[in-house]
């Protein structure tokens, strides 16, 4: 029979053992990086059907790979005390467009910070309602320029992996399928940019990619950037989000959903982990 002693002893020690685990489960539980996503939410169907789909996805994602997620209509949170919580930003639908949010976001990029874009992010065109008048992030940022030109109706196409050493490829097989998008063509040639590492482009086999009604919605051939990054910063753009809408029957039901594919899914998720935790790629 143990004297009080050794059983205070004995509790004592199983007290430390379980504040010391509980410790662990805890550091353990820490999320890896804070994200935060930046929407608007009022150009196009597809692309707020879109946002809805991301804003589910992503808190599922969270959980499965342990990360923090949150997201924000309120584009005046760009600014440089906020962003400090973040070791990425994501826009998923659109571009800020009040200069000190500009401004505060260049910053954050040139400081380390990590950006995924998606589809309209990139958009700009004189004149529209979302004109270019943001040099830096279209121009040197993106290095795409205005947008020109799109296919229609949304359509799967089929993506050749261009870099297949880089981070946000790991995986992808060389060849694969997306689910159906609106595929956008851009000012400027991509592959003459030194700054720019093109991750995946539209593979031939994918022509003819649209189907109209006009004939300058339908490729036959050329090429076309997909995903690409800029090496100055931890930044990933990818064309992808415009889900196929049944614009036709004037129904507006949802016809797919971006992220219901497995590489889609895989390449957001390799390029999250990269712009958030990993090291930039050399030149």
């Amino acid at each position: 029979m143990l004297s009080p002693k050794k059983v205070s002893r004995l509790l004592l020690s199983l007290c430390l053992l379980l504040v010391a685990f509980t410790s662990a489960k805890a550091q353990s539980e820490k999320p890896k990086f804070h994200v935060i996503a930046f929407y608007t939410g009022r150009n196009d169907l597809a692309h707020i059907s879109f946002l809805h789909e991301a804003n589910k996805w992503f808190p599922k994602m969270a959980k499965k790979y342990n990360f923090a997620y949150d997201s924000t209509s309120n584009w005046g949170n760009m600014n440089a005390a906020f962003l400090s919580h973040y070791q990425a930003v994501i826009f998923l639908d659109s571009r800020p467009e009040d200069p000190a949010a500009r401004a505060a976001f260049q910053t954050y990029m040139e400081n380390g910070g990590g950006w995924i874009g998606f589809h309209f992010s990139a958009f700009a065109l004189t004149p529209s309602e979302v004109p270019a008048n943001w040099d830096w992030y279209h121009n040197v940022f993106l290095g795409s320029g205005q947008y020109v030109s799109n296919t229609w109706h949304p359509m799967p196409a089929i993506l050749r992996v261009e870099d297949p050493h880089h981070p946000v490829t790991k995986g992808l097989p060389t060849l694969w399928k997306t689910q159906p998008n609106e595929w956008y063509r851009w000012e400027k040639d991509l592959r003459t940019n030194p700054d720019i590492t093109i991750l995946l482009s539209i593979d031939s086999t994918s022509f003819p990619l649209g189907t109209g009604p006009k004939q300058s919605e339908i490729w036959h051939s050329g090429y076309y950037p997909v995903v690409w990054t800029n090496k100055n910063y931890k930044m990933v753009y990818m064309n992808m989000g415009h889900n196929d809408m049944d614009y036709d029957h004037h129904t507006n039901k949802e016809l797919s959903h971006t992220l219901d594919n497995v590489e889609e899914a895989k390449l957001v998720i390799n390029s999250l982990f990269w712009v958030a935790i990993g090291k930039k790629t050399a030149k």
